[in-house]
């Protein structure tokens, strides 16, 4: 064989091997898939392994629980606790079942010692004693389970590891500033605070800042002057209209901080609403009852939801943030009332009542309303956060307004959290979207018919299967009457109105309006805008509050 022969062999196998090389660098199809699953495997691999070092045990030992000893393991989660059994001859042993308790329940752990009457420290150690809640329902209990150990070295190393692991829940709030409205209802919210919402603050280790008003707007002036970095969230001992007015200072301070006169800016601190009023619709609707030990425990917890909140204003100027609002019969039924304060409430609300279905009329007014986006989110924000600049309310791209105009006996716009258990659009929901609120508009019709409609609001269906009745799910309405001249109740019990004729009073006059059960006078037209996540409360999603519980027409 030539040299030049064996050149050009040597040439062809060391191509070859290159091209084999190549097609083995190059990966196949299959090969792709194949490294796809495998860093799959891989990435589950590691948030399994996460999940098991959160489970993985941080201490063990024996504790005695009751009367009997049992084996206790604490992880980041949770701790339980198991009988020990001693083996029996036979060889036959009974399986325990094992007591738990979730750390994310736990709100203190105390050092239980034995001490002599009226010492203040000191004494021998006993064991632990965790505070935690349990749940019936929709209701909070506070509980304690009671671990016994007379080793002061164990005892306190599993005290230190305890105290550490409560200390990492975001949210739990160490020092908040306390409304109490000492005249809310039957006087009782001092004494619900001091019997029911102190002891737990206490154990749970928060310092309270208290301020007891004495007049209506007291908590709005201190709240635009207080320092609000020093809290860590705001609590309101009272009814609906304290909470009101706290939601409407938490927002307006958030605008002011803010420098944003136009626009609603996020509320910097949670509000906290231990129910002391008469309704207290806002804290059924954001804790499922009216139960103060649920609205404490809900606080302590740190359970946090953003919620969405109207601003209502007119001419252009801001009136007020809150989250209903009624024109109409309600505004008027609440105008009659407060000029009755020396009554007690109930008489006082009856009064109203039937007063202003004496002289049920309607009001001519034209009613603009925008329909709200189909969203898939719930009640309590739950959605994407990419999708919520598009959402905004103050977004003015494509908005197209309906407008109708005559007469209308009542008109509601109810956002949340004022959730009605029994409340039910035409369509089926029961609450409105994120985003949107309940726009009820109630037309001309009889004293008879009217009434039937006001007593469905206690039953659980058919509240608004009325031919005068339309309800629509809206980010915004505007409402203007078309006499623009407004309302006297000076009126003679016997004069008779036109069932086609709205009121029309001495020039000056404003129309009265029941922004979540506080009375605002109006003159002009009045827009209300639904403005997502604009606060956030204590609590936990509710689906329905419990049904004794319903929203209030005055």
């Amino acid at each position: 064989m030539s040299e030049l022969e064996t050149e050009a062999q040597g040439e062809l196998r060391d191509s070859g091997k290159k091209k084999k090389k190549k097609e083995k660098e190059k990966p196949r199809v299959g090969e792709e898939e194949e490294e796809v699953e495998e860093n799959k495997r891989e990435r589950e691999g590691k948030v399994e392994k996460e999940e098991e070092q959160s489970e993985s045990v941080l201490m063990r030992g024996i504790f005695k629980v009751g009367k009997k000893s049992h084996d206790v393991l604490l992880t980041r989660t949770r701790l339980t606790w198991t009988p020990i059994i001693p083996e029996s001859p036979t060889g036959d042993g009974s399986v325990q079942q094992a007591g738990v308790v979730l750390l994310q329940d736990v709100f203190a752990v105390k050092v239980k010692r034995r001490r002599a009457a009226g010492r203040q420290s000191g004494g021998a150690v006993l064991g632990l004693a965790l505070f935690h809640c349990k749940r019936r329902g929709r209701r909070l209990e506070e509980d304690t389970l009671h671990l016994h150990n007379a080793s002061a070295e164990h005892t306190h190393s599993w005290y230190n590891t305890l105290k550490e692991l409560l200390t990492g829940f975001s949210g739990r709030p160490r020092y908040v500033k306390v409304f109490i409205n000492p005249s809310s209802h039957k006087k009782e919210a001092v004494h619900i605070y001091r019997d029911s919402v102190a002891p737990l603050f206490k154990m749970a280790d928060i310092r309270t800042d208290i301020t007891v008003t004495d007049r209506k707007g007291h908590s709005l002036s201190v709240m635009k002057e207080c320092k609000l970095d020093e809290y860590d969230g705001v609590v309101c001992v009272g009814g609906d209209g304290s909470v009101a007015e706290l939601c409407h200072a938490l927002v307006l301070r958030a605008q002011l901080d803010a420098n944003s006169p136009e626009k609603p800016v996020r509320a910097v601190l949670p509000l906290g609403i231990i129910p002391a009023g008469s309704t207290d619709v806002v804290s059924c609707s954001v804790h499922g009852v009216r139960d103060p030990v649920t609205a404490a425990l809900h606080i302590v917890l740190g359970h946090l939801q953003q919620v969405d909140m109207c601003s209502f204003s007119s001419n252009g100027q801001p009136v007020r943030f809150g989250f209903s609002a009624m024109f109409g019969f309600g505004g008027r039924s609440l105008a009659r009332a407060e000029k009755k304060r020396w009554m007690s409430s109930s008489r006082r609300r009856e009064y109203a009542l039937v007063k202003t279905l004496a002289r049920l009329r309607p009001e001519d007014c034209q009613l603009s309303f925008l329909s709200a986006k189909t969203s898939s989110s719930s009640l309590f924000g739950h959605r994407d956060q990419s999708k919520e600049q598009e959402q905004e309310p103050e977004s003015e791209v494509e908005e197209s307004w309906m407008t109708n105009q005559g007469l209308y006996l009542s008109i509601s716009i109810m956002s949340s959290p004022v959730l009605n258990p029994n409340l039910a659009l035409k369509d089926g929901s029961k609450k409105p979207d994120n985003g949107s609120a309940s726009l009820i508009a109630v037309g001309n019709a009889s004293r008879s018919e009217f009434i039937k409609h006001l007593k469905r609001y206690s039953s659980s269906s058919g509240q608004f299967s009325f031919p005068f009745v339309e309800t629509h799910s809206v980010s915004a309405v505007k409402i203007r009457p078309r006499s623009l001249i407004g309302w006297s109740e000076e009126e003679s019990d016997e004069e008779e109105y036109s069932r086609s004729t709205p009121i029309i009073q001495s020039e000056g006059a404003s129309f009265p309006w029941n922004i979540d059960g506080e009375l605002v006078e109006i003159a002009n037209e009045v827009f209300i805008r639904v403005h997502p996540r604009l606060i956030t409360l204590y609590g936990e999603e509710v689906d329905e509050a419990e049904s004794t519980v319903s929203c209030s027409c005055i």
